[in-house]
């Protein structure tokens, strides 16, 4: 459970896992590949033109890739994820410190960031983009470690152009440290196991700044994380990442960073961003680059750790809460709640405590459990039929929003609430058409 290629020999197992055996360019050839299979089996590409490393993506685009990983059934996930996330508060197991690191195994003479096959995603995409690598850095002023994935444009040979969102720790790490004239070091580890990328992607909400998130990864794994030191940095790397970058993020540095196809499904647009500096590069030997595809693996990767977040700490708010999904049409910022509240108003209550819990949030959807919330259909028969938009739309003005949702403007934005729940007690009116249960099987049914 480790390691990467464990993981794809699982998904091969379960015939989760396709390879590409043409060559394929990394700029834009193999994205364009990924982007007609999105959605199916994880892609191997065995042979990426110019470069030595194959390339896999794909393994967050369902939730049947993923079930494959972690041997769970794809039902169960996101209560996985929200106990792993529990486990910070209940008994979180730190990392441990390895000295036979497999991620350690050869070194790059001199940091070369061009013999790593980076593809160039998106057609307006400014450059080659790591879009999965897991970035610990330390609290400059406690050493709390921090967990979070960035991406990170290509830019020279040990050089790459950073996006550090507003609100996040690793911002705030990096901006206590360049007020100290001082440079924020960091590991940059690729093609790690999947419960590192749950680990990275925990929310604030359950994962303070204090607290180090990595124990999500060891309560996933079944054991302690392992981490390995580094050589130039003070910060650890994960001992079986495929490819570690042991780097600084430099102070009072702005270079040209973007423009990228973003998790909003739109292009995120060029400015002068963060610089990173690699100072030096290890891998295991053969290593496999890992990447995400932009758009479901995303929406899968992301949406189970923050459905499972919204489920503890809004179940813990509001009574009836049954299950909680992040839709691939509302590109990371819509939720949809199902829940039975026992009282008038109780669905409202949960809309608010939903965007305090995750405030990238743009609209959040409440319905009963009656209603498939993974059936969009469904989901908006319930808001045509069961939402008074004179008292049931709930309007948060002036909120803090995320910013690489182009409707969002310095941060700002308002939100929206849609009560689709039928009055407490359930009138009539509101009693489902059913039909009998019948076994197909038992019928002729001629073409």
């Amino acid at each position: 459970m480790m390691d990467l290629r464990d993981c794809l020999e699982k998904m091969e197992e379960k015939g989760r896992l396709a390879h590409v055996t043409t060559p394929v360019d990394a700029a834009h050839e193999l994205s364009g590949v990924a982007a007609r299979l999105e959605g199916g089996r994880a892609l191997m590409f065995d042979r990426v033109r110019g470069y030595d490393y194959p390339v896999v993506t794909g393994m967050w685009w369902n939730r049947d890739n993923v079930a494959a990983i972690f041997g769970k059934p794809a039902g169960e996930l996101s209560g996985l994820f929200a106990e792993a996330t529990a486990s910070l508060q209940k008994n979180p197991v730190p990392p441990i410190l390895t000295e036979n690191a497999p991620a350690r195994a050869t070194t790059m003479n001199e940091p070369d960031l061009t013999k790593i096959p980076v593809p160039t995603h998106a057609l307006l995409d400014g450059g080659p983009y790591f879009s999965s690598c897991v970035i610990i850095a330390k609290d400059p002023d406690t050493g709390t470690r921090n967990a979070s994935i960035h991406r990170l444009m290509v830019t020279g040979k040990d050089r790459l152009g950073l996006l550090m969102d507003a609100g996040r720790h690793l911002r705030n790490y990096y901006e206590r440290a360049e007020a100290k004239g001082k440079s924020l070091e960091i590991t940059i580890n690729n093609g790690a196991h999947p419960a590192y990328f749950v680990a990275a992607t925990t929310p604030s909400s359950a994962a303070p700044i204090d607290v180090d998130e990595l124990a999500v990864a060891s309560y996933l794994l079944g054991e302690p994380a392992r981490l390995c030191r580094s050589r130039t940095v003070s910060v650890e790397g994960i001992a079986d990442a495929q490819m570690i970058m042991e780097a600084e993020i430099l102070p009072q540095v702005r270079e040209p960073e973007g423009p990228f196809g973003e998790v909003s499904g739109y292009y995120a647009i060029r400015e002068n961003r963060w610089v990173v500096k690699i100072r030096a590069v290890t891998a295991q030997k053969n290593p496999i680059i890992h990447m995400l595809h932009p758009g479901r693996e995303v929406w899968n990767g992301q949406g189970l750790g923050i459905e499972a977040n919204l489920f503890q700490t809004v179940g813990k708010q509001v009574k009836g809460l049954k299950k909680v999904y992040m839709t691939h049409g509302g590109s990371h910022y819509h939720v949809v709640l199902q829940m039975d509240p026992p009282y008038n108003g109780m669905a409202k209550n949960a809309i608010l405590a939903t965007f305090a819990a995750f405030s990238d949030l743009q609209m959040v959807t409440v319905v009963n459990s009656d209603v498939n919330i993974y059936d969009a259909e469904d989901v908006e028969r319930a808001m045509a039929t069961r939402c008074d938009p004179a008292r049931d739309i709930v309007i948060v003005p002036g909120a803090f929003g995320h910013e690489l949702n182009p409707i969002v403007q310095g941060n700002i934005s308002a939100k929206m609430g849609f009560d689709c729940t039928y009055p407490v007690p359930k009138p009539p009116a509101y009693t489902r058409v059913s039909f009998a249960e019948v076994d197909l099987s038992k019928y002729h049914i001629t073409p």
